[in-house]
């Protein structure tokens, strides 16, 4: 198989037929297993969802639902055991592990709940960091860091280093650094499970802004208050789609 990535039109009409050409994630009867000292832990058990260009998609379940190892296969961080996975018309389910991190860094920005920041780099540094691992010149690296950190409100903070930064603020970083790429989504996990719940609206406020922009984003929660945000809820159990609906749009 080839690891180019392709003209988006050509790998979008390899979709399958019933599925909507502006579908960014696919997946059909996507199962994944674990070997537990001999035991086989069936984690998922068979998930069908479309997700379509700018959709915001709230991931929810109690624990052991499989919402973790969803996102782990949707983020190209793990694969099947068995099932169909597309990401942005990547048939990502059959790729090797060079392959998923080809498609993983083009593709996604990661949002998670611990931020991930080095503690010793500014702000900018840190969201330049993606464009360095692509290989980008410096001049063009600061410009698009800087215009990432703009976007999440921070454009006066750019020199400031994370412990100079409120959560909040170090949240905003990290979602600034997931965006600087320009990926197809935005991957959230528990992004304000470390924030206070006046913090949390603000980091939500700021996911539904990107939103209207058009940003494709999905987010996993145990939190019903956070995944009201959302515009539509994957309820997981048991390995399974419990329910799939739409929410209704904040005012």
């Amino acid at each position: 198989m080839t690891t180019s990535l392709g003209d988006t039109a050509e790998r979008m009409a390899m979709l399958p037929v019933d599925v909507p050409r502006d579908a960014v994630i696919v997946t059909r009867n996507l199962q994944r297993d674990y070997d537990m000292g001999g035991e086989v832990v069936h984690a998922l058990r068979g998930v069908n969802v479309v997700i379509r260009k700018n959709e915001f998609v709230a991931v929810m379940g109690p624990s052991g639902s499989g919402k973790s190892t969803l996102m782990n296969l949707v983020g190209c961080l793990d694969s099947p055991t068995g099932g169909e996975y597309w990401l942005n018309g990547h048939r990502v389910s059959e790729l090797g592990d060079d392959e998923l991190a080809r498609i993983r860094n083009k593709e996604i920005g990661f949002v998670f709940q611990t931020f991930n920041l080095l503690p010793r780099a500014t702000a900018l540094h840190n969201v330049e960091l993606p464009l360095v691992y692509a290989g980008l010149g410096g001049r063009e690296r600061r410009s698009q860091a800087a215009d990432a950190l703009a976007r999440v409100g921070l454009q006066d903070r750019m020199q400031h280093r994370p412990n100079e930064l409120s959560g909040g603020q170090r949240q905003r970083v990290a979602i600034a650094r997931a965006l600087v790429n320009q990926p197809s989504i935005l991957l959230a996990d528990e992004p304000t499970g470390n924030l206070d719940s006046g913090t949390s609206e603000e980091i939500m406020g700021l996911f539904e802004g990107l939103y209207r922009d058009g940003q494709t984003i999905v987010l996993v929660t145990h939190e019903s208050d956070i995944a009201k945000h959302a515009r539509r809820q994957v309820h997981l159990k048991d390995g399974r789609v419990e329910r799939d609906f739409a929410t209704a749009a904040r005012a």
